[in-house]
């Protein structure tokens, strides 16, 4: 399949209303005898990941943390890429970016935490224009975002006219406005070939984009943009894997380099990582991915042997249990997004959850 690709501008940006500021934590819980039992079935769940000297600092914070939520009618989307002590701690919802968006639809709740990146809160906010959403640090971006704006995909089209767009749902809302319809790596092909034509235009993962190119046969143009943690590992050190690790399972995410993918057994979004490892349960496995995943995973499949590789998401890692419970003690920071740009980056959205 012949694939065509166009470059990204330098100067790209995530949105132009994140602000790099962040309010200092002023409010410090402290460890009671009462916070160590009602923490302490996390605590034995978490035991192997957390050690116990950790657990003083955590503990405080998820005790107030859940006590607000139900005190202020909150819950909090936490994406599959955040630290065991949020993702098993607090969380009310896990998932990946599409696992969340279907649960954003569904949620009864006066206020929304996302506990992701930017365009994940924003993905939220449009599918729930009447709620409260909040993002517990506004520089939490996405090097994917950051990669194109609404004006780039504006110009594809007039180079490619009558080609519909098909944006990773890693993206502004000014980027979703200009889409035809959203796309998860965990339902790329499928939005593709849901439109029955021979050639689409795909935004901004580039690697994401030849992936599915494999996959199908319809033509697939593509922007350069890349994961500041997928785009890291490579083939050689898959292989290495191996090596080291003789009959070791390697699963992988779609937006690894070609090369990565070409030396895994399974290739699929994290959700569909994680059910590759509860269904398999091999006796040992290394996830290429983000590396927080492995502990999140390995808590549920104690019999499977992790070996971690280890690179982080910066921007996920802004998101911090002191950071979460400022969001909630001071409802910040709430996610707006401009009326006319919102109407139009729904339909985008809602277009690929009717795909499913």
């Amino acid at each position: 399949m012949l694939i065509y690709y166009v470059s990204p501008h330098d100067t790209a940006i995530i949105s132009q209303d994140i602000a790099l500021s962040s309010t200092p934590q002023i409010f410090e819980p402290e460890y009671t005898p009462e916070v160590a039992r009602v923490t302490a079935p996390v605590q034995e769940r978490l035991k192997d990941i957390i050690p116990e000297v950790e657990w003083a600092v955590h503990a405080p914070y998820i005790a107030e943390i859940n006590r607000l939520k139900k005190e202020l009618n909150a819950v909090l989307l936490v994406h599959n890429y955040q630290t065991p002590e949020i993702f098993h701690g607090v969380a009310d919802f896990v998932g990946d970016s599409l696992a969340l968006a279907r649960k954003a639809t569904e949620v009864d709740a006066d206020i929304i935490v996302q506990c992701g990146v930017h365009f994940m809160a924003e993905t939220t906010k449009l599918l729930n224009p009447d709620k409260t959403v909040l993002i517990p640090d506004l520089r939490a971006g996405c090097s994917l975002a950051a990669s194109i704006t609404g004006a780039d995909v504006r110009r594809l089209r007039e180079q490619n006219p009558g080609v519909p767009v098909v944006s990773y749902v890693n993206t502004t809302a000014d980027v979703k406005a200009e889409t035809d319809v959203c796309c998860t790596s965990s339902n790329a092909v499928a939005v593709v070939e849901s439109l029955g034509v021979d050639k689409v235009i795909f935004t901004p993962d580039g690697y994401l984009a030849q992936y599915v190119a494999s996959q199908t046969d319809v033509e697939v143009i593509y922007w350069e943009g890349a994961c500041e943690v997928h785009e890291k590992f490579t083939g050689d050190e898959l292989r290495d894997y191996r090596k080291g690790y003789p009959g070791i399972s390697v699963i992988a995410h779609p937006e690894c380099p070609p090369d990565v993918l070409e030396e895994a057994d399974f290739v699929g979004s994290t959700s569909g990582m994680i059910n590759w490892v509860q269904q398999k349960q091999p006796e040992q496995v290394v996830m290429i991915t983000e590396c927080s995943m492995s502990d999140n995973v390995a808590v549920e499949n104690p019999n499977v042997d992790f070996v971690r590789p280890c690179n982080l998401c910066p921007h996920m890692k802004r998101i911090t249990l002191p950071r979460i419970l400022d969001s909630l003690r001071n409802r910040q920071y709430e996610v707006t997004i401009d009326p006319d740009v919102a109407d139009r980056a729904r339909r985008s959205v809602e277009r690929m959850l009717e795909i499913g």
